[in-house]
C-alpha cells in the first residue's frame, strides 16, 4: 500500500512537472494574433450566421491569421494568400489530417469518404480510384460523351418552357442536368427525367445535407458536452444520414440487378471490383467507402458548380454588356449553326475569364474543409501548437482589396492576359483549396462550370424585363428578377443562403416570390442587428481614447439594436464592457469581481467615469 502511495504520488507530481514545464513554454510561443473570446463559448458567438464575412472583418484588425479559442479547441485563419501559400504549400503535409466532427461522422459513413478519411494509404487509394476513372484528365475526356448527351436533355427542355411561355426555375434544372451528369457516370443511370418532384426532394435533401453539414455545432469545439446535442443538429443529421443510405441502398441494388446489361463498367462497377481486389499497398474499398464516395460525388457535385453558374448569370444579367461580349466572342469562334463544343473553349479567353471571376466572387465553399496539424510548427513568426484546426477564408481572399482591384465589382476583363488559374496553384485564387487536400473533382468542377455556363449563354438570348427588378440590387443580399429567354420567361431566385430557396420554389408567378421573400428578408433588419451585434462583442477600447468616449460608444450601439427591436442583457453589456477595458483598468476589474457586487451598466458608467 505504502509503494502503491509513493508511486501515485511520484506520478502526480511528474504530471504536475510536465504540465506546468508545458504550460510555460507554450506561455513563451508567440500564438497569432486574435480577439479575446468569452469564458466557456470563446469567439465562438463572433462567427454568426456568415463566419466567412466576419472572419474578414477579424483579419482587417488582426491580420493575415487569425487565432480564434473557439469553445476548448483552437482555430487559425489564413485571410490571405501568403497566409494560405504558408499553410497549404510550404506546410501542407503537416495540415493533411482532418478533425474529427458530427457532420463527417455522420454525414460522411464515419469520416469514410474522400474527402474526410483520414490521410493515409485508403485516401491515396480513393483519390487514385477517382482522378483514374472518373476525375482525371483522361477519365474527363472518356466521360464527355455524357456531358454532351445531358445538355441535349438541357437545352431543348428550357426552349418548350419558353414556346410555352412557361417560367422556368434554373437552379432546380441545373440540379437535374448535374445530378444525371454523375448519375450515369457512377450508375449507368440517368437519375431525374425531369425537373419533377423527385427532382426538388433530392435537391432539398442536397441542400439540407451542404447547410446542415456547415453549421456550427457547439459539440463540435466543446466535445464534453457534445452528447447534449444542445442545438438538436446531430439529431438532424442523423436522420438525414438515414434517408441517404436508404436512396444509395436502393441505387445500389437496383446497379446490381443490371450488371450483365452494360456493355462497359461503369464507376460503381470499378469501385465494387476494387472491394473484392486489393491494390498494389494492400487496401480495400469498404462498403461505408463505397456508399461515402456516391454521396460525395451526388452532392457536392450536384450544388457546388449549379451555384457557381447561377450566381456568375445572375452578375452578367446585371451586366448586359459583358453578356453581349461574350456572346460575340462565341459567335465569332463557334457561329450559330451548332452548340458550344468542350474543345472551343480554350478559343474563348473571355468565357473563361468570366467564369474564374465567377470563382472568384461567389466561391460553392467560403471557407476550407478544415485540416488539423499534427505537429506544432511556426508560421509567419506565429507558433502553432499540435492540434489546431485551420481553415482557409476562400471568399475573404476573393474580396482582397490588396490582391484584387475594386474587388466587389464584377469585372472578367481582370482575368484577360492574366495567367491566374483556380487550379491550386496560384494562391490569390483557389476556389477548390489547395495542396494535397486540394477538391478531387477540380477539373471536373472547372469543365462543368465553363460547358455549361458557356452553352446557356451561347443557345440564348438573356435580358431582364424592363421593371421587373428593384434598383439598384445589391451584390450580397437578395437577387430576384424575371429573366427572357427564347421569347420566354424565365424565373431565377437567388439567395445568399441556398436555404431561401424551398420558401419560394413552387410559387408560379414573379410577384407571389417577391412578396414571400420580402417577408423572409425583412432581412435588412436582421442583418443590421447581426452587424452591430458583431461590433458590439468585438469591440476594443483604444489607448488613445477616452473612457468617456469608448462609454458613449457602447451605449449607442445598444440603442441602435434596442430601435430594431433587439434587447441587450445589462450583464452581457457589462461583460462586453469590461473585457474591451485596456490594461489600466485591471485593478478595477478585479476589485469588482472580488467584491461580487451586482451592479447595473448604468452604475458601471457611474464608476468608470
Amino acid at each position: 500500500m505504502v509503494i502503491f502511495r509513493e508511486f501515485l504520488l511520484w506520478g502526480i507530481s511528474w504530471l504536475c512537472l510536465y504540465i506546468g514545464f508545458s504550460f510555460i513554454f507554450r506561455k513563451n510561443k508567440k500564438l497569432p494574433p486574435g480577439p479575446r473570446g468569452w469564458p466557456v463559448l470563446g469567439c465562438l458567438p463572433l462567427l454568426g450566421s456568415m463566419p466567412h464575412v466576419n472572419l474578414t472583418n477579424l483579419s482587417k484588425k488582426y491580420g493575415p491569421i487569425v487565432y480564434l479559442k473557439l469553445g476548448t479547441s483552437e482555430m487559425v485563419v489564413a485571410n490571405t494568400p501568403a497566409a494560405a501559400k504558408a499553410f497549404l504549400k510550404t506546410l501542407d503535409i503537416n495540415f493533411c489530417s482532418r478533425p474529427r466532427i458530427a457532420g463527417a461522422t455522420h454525414l460522411a459513413y464515419n469520416m469514410q469518404d474522400v474527402a474526410w478519411v483520414p490521410y493515409g494509404k485508403r485516401w491515396k487509394m480513393m483519390r487514385k480510384l477517382c482522378n483514374l476513372h472518373m476525375l482525371g484528365g483522361k477519365a474527363l475526356d472518356e466521360w464527355q460523351h455524357v456531358r454532351v448527351a445531358e445538355m441535349g436533355h438541357m437545352l431543348p427542355s428550357i426552349l418548350t418552357h419558353s414556346q410555352k411561355g412557361q417560367t422556368v426555375n434554373l437552379p432546380d434544372l441545373l440540379n437535374v442536368y448535374t445530378a444525371n451528369i454523375f448519375g450515369q457516370i457512377i450508375l449507368s443511370k440517368r437519375i431525374f427525367e425531369s425537373e419533377g418532384e423527385e427532382a426538388n426532394q433530392f435537391k432539398d435533401m442536397v441542400v439540407e445535407l451542404l447547410t446542415t453539414g456547415g453549421y456550427f455545432n457547439v459539440g463540435d469545439y466543446i466535445p464534453s458536452i457534445a452528447w447534449m446535442d444542445l442545438q438538436g443538429i446531430e439529431r438532424r443529421m442523423k436522420k438525414l444520414a438515414v434517408r441517404f443510405d436508404d436512396m444509395l441502398n436502393i441505387l445500389i441494388t437496383e446497379h446490381q440487378a443490371t450488371t450483365k446489361k452494360r456493355a462497359a463498367p461503369d464507376f460503381l462497377d470499378i469501385m465494387m471490383s476494387n472491394r473484392n481486389n486489393s491494390d498494389a499497398d494492400g487496401m480495400k474499398l469498404s462498403d461505408e467507402n463505397i456508399k461515402a464516395l456516391i454521396l460525395d460525388l451526388l452532392t457536392a457535385g450536384t450544388d457546388t458548380s449549379s451555384s457557381v453558374i447561377e450566381w456568375t448569370l445572375a452578375e452578367l444579367l446585371q451586366n448586359p454588356n459583358l453578356l453581349k461580349h461574350a456572346q460575340k466572342e462565341m459567335d465569332c469562334v463557334i457561329g450559330v449553326g451548332r452548340r458550344l463544343k468542350e474543345s472551343d473553349i480554350p478559343k474563348l479567353p473571355y468565357l473563361i475569364a468570366i467564369c474564374k471571376e465567377g470563382f472568384r466572387k461567389h466561391p460553392s465553399t467560403p471557407l476550407s474543409l478544415p485540416r488539423i496539424s499534427t505537429q506544432a510548427c511556426e508560421v509567419g513568426g506565429y507558433y502553432v501548437p499540435k492540434g489546431v484546426r485551420l481553415t482557409v477564408n476562400i471568399w475573404g481572399i476573393g474580396r482582397d482589396d490588396q490582391v484584387w482591384e475594386n474587388p466587389l465589382e464584377f469585372n472578367p476583363d481582370r482575368f484577360l492576359g492574366s495567367k491566374i488559374d483556380p487550379r491550386g496553384n496560384d494562391f490569390n485564387l483557389i476556389p477548390f483549396g489547395a495542396g494535397r487536400r486540394i477538391c478531387v473533382g477540380v477539373r471536373m468542377g472547372i469543365t462543368m462550370v465553363e460547358y455549361t455556363l458557356g452553352s446557356l449563354i451561347h443557345a440564348f438570348d438573356w435580358e431582364i424585363p424592363l421593371g421587373s427588378v428593384p434598383a439598384p440590387i445589391a451584390p450580397d443580399e437578395l437577387i430576384k428578377y424575371d429573366m427572357a429567354s427564347a421569347k420566354a420567361l424565365m424565373l431565377i431566385m437567388l439567395s445568399i443562403s441556398d436555404n431561401v430557396r424551398p420558401h419560394v420554389r413552387k410559387v408560379e408567378k414573379p410577384k407571389e416570390a417577391w412578396d414571400k421573400l420580402e417577408t423572409i428578408y425583412e432581412a435588412k433588419n436582421q442583418m443590421k442587428i447581426l452587424h452591430l451585434q458583431s461590433k458590439l462583442h468585438t469591440l476594443s477600447m483604444r489607448s488613445d481614447e477616452k473612457v468617456e468616449e469608448f462609454l458613449h460608444h457602447v451605449d449607442e450601439l445598444r440603442s441602435k439594436l434596442l430601435a430594431l427591436g433587439e434587447m441587450v442583457d445589462d450583464k452581457i453589456l457589462i461583460a462586453i464592457t469590461l473585457r474591451a477595458l485596456p490594461s489600466q483598468f485591471r485593478v478595477f476589474i478585479m476589485t469588482l469581481n472580488v467584491s461580487k457586487q451586482t451592479v447595473t451598466f448604468k452604475e458601471l458608467v457611474n464608476f468608470l467615469q
